[in-house]
């Protein structure tokens, strides 16, 4: 996927469902943890960049960071296996990976998430592409990834009925975005501009991690319980250069 060769993959119940169900639980019970506006219901731990300038998102990161690491704080947490192996297969080809930072301040290394839209969609169809040209993070390494490709990173730590991922065949061009008025923010896409394009749905469970190109439009759907809700521990992957990977939120 970082090289544009495959457009996403899915590895089934890699987190163990104890490890699910206590980073579940410990992300309800966080203090610090936020509810999203309007323009996707829900609640969230930790920083994201979306519609920021670079201070403000580092600024956030470095305030978030100790309430999302004791989340995290556990023998063997998922995320930093996850980082270690794609490390360890990087390092082969002579690609360092590491955290996008700026200014000598890191990124966030992940984001916890609950999307609670209860609309046609949870979290109304987007690509994560345009965000990544936002003229305040100019300044900021990661909008070089926008010159390759966009990989979105998922653990899905609880989900109930619904709740799949929404993936159209259609990656967004410059033009498109600009006529829509989405140039900075990839969101949200009329419905009826996707009208007709191929969509294929993944069916979301405990314990799988999945990764795919985020310069496709994709949505959530919501889930049909009110009892359950879908929370993920999420990350964005790309080259900046031809030896390096970052990852940020």
């Amino acid at each position: 996927m970082l090289r544009g060769r495959v457009a996403g993959v899915v590895f089934r119940g890699v987190v163990p469902a104890r490890t699910c169900a206590l980073l579940a639980e410990r992300f309800w019970a966080s203090p610090a943890r936020r509810a999203r506006g309007t323009d996707a219901p829900g609640y969230y731990l930790g920083a994201y960049h979306y519609h920021k300038t670079t201070e403000d998102y580092l600024a956030e990161t470095a305030e978030f960071r100790g309430a999302l690491d004791a989340v995290l704080d556990m023998p063997d947490d998922p995320l930093t296996r996850l980082n270690q192996g794609l490390s360890e297969a990087l390092a082969a080809e002579g690609v360092q990976f590491r955290l996008a930072s700026h200014g000598g301040r890191e990124a966030s290394r992940a984001i916890m998430r609950s999307w609670h839209g209860q609309s046609e969609y949870a979290l109304a169809p987007h690509e994560d592409l345009g965000q990544c040209t936002e003229p305040k993070q100019a300044d900021f390494e990661i909008q070089r990834a926008a010159e390759h490709q966009i990989v979105a990173l998922n653990m899905c730590l609880d989900n109930g009925a619904g709740g799949r991922l929404a993936v159209w065949n259609i990656r967004p061009d410059e033009a498109s975005r600009h006529r829509l008025g989405l140039h900075y923010t990839g969101s949200p896409y009329p419905l009826d501009s996707l009208a007709g394009i191929e969509v294929a749905w993944l069916e979301v469970h405990p314990g799988d991690v999945y990764l795919f190109n985020g310069a496709h439009v994709h949505a959530v759907e919501p889930e049909t319980s009110v009892e359950t809700r879908r929370i993920t521990l999420s990350g964005i992957l790309g080259f900046i250069d031809e030896n390096t990977v970052v990852s940020w939120t």
